[in-house]
């Protein structure tokens, strides 16, 4: 028998979902890698690398850090020297694209219970209060002292996740329509003060294109939470994205260290989804060649049709740097949830020799998107208003499962076990072991509201995250 609180928030979010024409869904489904024979390596010349130059400091800046005045030395921008430096770096989530279980405050602050993610939020709520309340949110989630932070970290790298709506194309620069309705715009400016801030700290800059036009997975953080995702069944949603990432290639070129195409397109939905987003990295990575010059990176993603589906595509010499970005995550299904602390060790150990293989014989290979959880019970992690498959409040039914109480997963650290807090720095490291196989990771995310397995900064605090990444208590984890 549910609790009456538990069924309540049941049956909030079932109603939200029936107003929105939608079906129950996991917000951010993932899919399994399936590992590859590794006995025969066939190198491939991934083509010429930036040459390297070193940073110079050409200024300080007083900024606040830990709550104290220090000045902070300001770089001028300089190549990294891509395919040989491993990338270490962080996601900037929840910012200027907004999930809400990363700010779920937010989302409260709307007063109204229909806003589940962006869209709606645009949809639901006055433009006046919305403009107000993300102007808000723009000017204080994230500041210059985030990056400061991010650079003592000893992290080189920053990803940074924007929608196609908070890019201002003008009808100069696509055919189709400009129509960003009903996501409210204005957080490009703070794209733009990231760049310059990420480079005045010596950091390099992935700009991230996380939401496409009719949504390229119906996850919420894509903007639109909708079992009907569109944007690979309509051409005009396809170039106005392909128009998007020109215009990103064209404003930014080398100041930026790597353009990513598109976050998680759902390749899984069938062949036309498949074919679509093949086509689309091809003249995604033609547009920024184009317009971008031959410097920037260009990051693609494995789509959730595994990386044998990629073999010798967009590969030197008929394309060059270009990089295959893999997320892995070990909680949105109950297989996973019921692994013990060894076996999550032991399966982030799987994806080794993959991505090391990929990497040699394929394309760059980093872990774009990977945490410290093990369980989905952060606050709305599934999806505003819906519950966790760990204890069984999302969507229980005579077919899920209970596999324990949230306490003491997420929330605040300061009540976490021992074990726990030293579990996790051993499953960070093992992580960057699989990342550093390859050409790197980037960890999702420098910050949440309240869940602090997923925050790299409260991780650093609580000290399961080495203050530099490169520092290991449990070397060679894999062996």
């Amino acid at each position: 028998m549910w609790s009456s609180a538990i069924f309540g928030s049941f049956a909030r979010a079932l109603i939200v979902a029936l107003l929105l024409h939608i079906a129950p869904t996991d917000a951010r489904q993932k899919c399994s890698l399936k590992a590859r024979d590794q006995a025969v390596l066939h190198p491939v010349d991934h083509g010429p690398v930036p040459s390297p130059t070193s940073s110079t400091i050409i200024g300080t800046a007083t900024v606040t850090f830990n709550g104290k005045p220090s000045a902070s030395p300001i770089y001028n921008y300089s190549p990294y020297r891509y395919g040989m430096d491993k990338i270490r770096g962080v996601n900037i989530g929840g910012w200027l694209v907004l999930e809400p279980w990363i700010t779920p405050s937010l989302f409260d602050a709307t007063g109204n219970d229909k806003i589940i993610d962006e869209f709606t939020l645009g949809q639901y709520l006055d433009p006046g209060k919305a403009q107000t309340l993300l102007q808000q949110h723009w000017s204080t989630w994230i500041t210059e002292d985030d990056f400061v932070q991010i650079a003592a970290a000893g992290l080189n790298h920053v990803r940074i996740p924007i929608g196609y709506w908070s890019i201002p194309l003008t009808s100069s620069d696509t055919k189709e329509s400009t129509d960003s309705s009903p996501y409210v715009t204005g957080a490009w400016d703070f794209l733009l003060r990231a760049v310059s801030w990420a480079n005045n700290h010596g950091l390099q800059v992935i700009i991230d294109l996380h939401g496409a036009p009719g949504s390229q997975n119906g996850y919420d953080n894509s903007g639109e939470l909708t079992n009907n995702p569109v944007w690979a069944v309509n051409q005009g949603n396809i170039s106005r994205t392909v128009d998007t990432i020109k215009f990103l290639a064209k404003t930014f070129g080398s100041d930026v260290g790597m353009i990513e195409l598109l976050n998680e397109a759902a390749g899984f939905r069938g062949d036309d989804w498949a074919n679509a987003v093949r086509q689309y990295w091809l003249d995604g990575y033609a547009a920024v060649r184009a317009s971008g010059g031959q410097d920037v990176q260009v990051m693609i993603g494995e789509a959730f049709m595994g990386f044998d589906a990629w073999k010798n595509f967009l590969s030197y010499p008929g394309a060059q740097g270009v990089f295959m970005d893999y997320h892995e995550y070990q909680i949105f299904s109950h297989p996973e949830l019921s692994r013990s602390y060894d076996d999550h060790i032991n399966f982030a150990c799987t994806y080794k020799p993959t991505l090391s293989t990929f990497s040699v014989t394929s394309l760059y290979t980093i872990l774009g998107e990977w945490s410290n959880a093990i369980t989905d019970c952060a606050k709305w992690l599934n999806g505003r208003w819906v519950g966790s498959r760990w204890d069984n409040t999302w969507y229980p039914s005579s077919d899920t499962q209970y596999h324990g109480s949230c306490d003491g997963y997420t929330g605040s650290y300061q009540g976490w076990s021992d074990s726990y807090k030293q579990f996790l720095r051993k499953y960070f490291e093992v992580q960057v072991e699989v990342g550093e196989a390859g050409q790197g990771w980037v960890f999702w995310t420098w910050k949440t509201e309240s869940a602090d397995e997923w925050s790299y900064q409260k991780g650093l605090e609580g000290g399961w995250i080495p203050q530099n990444p490169t520092d290991r208590r449990y070397p060679n984890i894999c062996k």
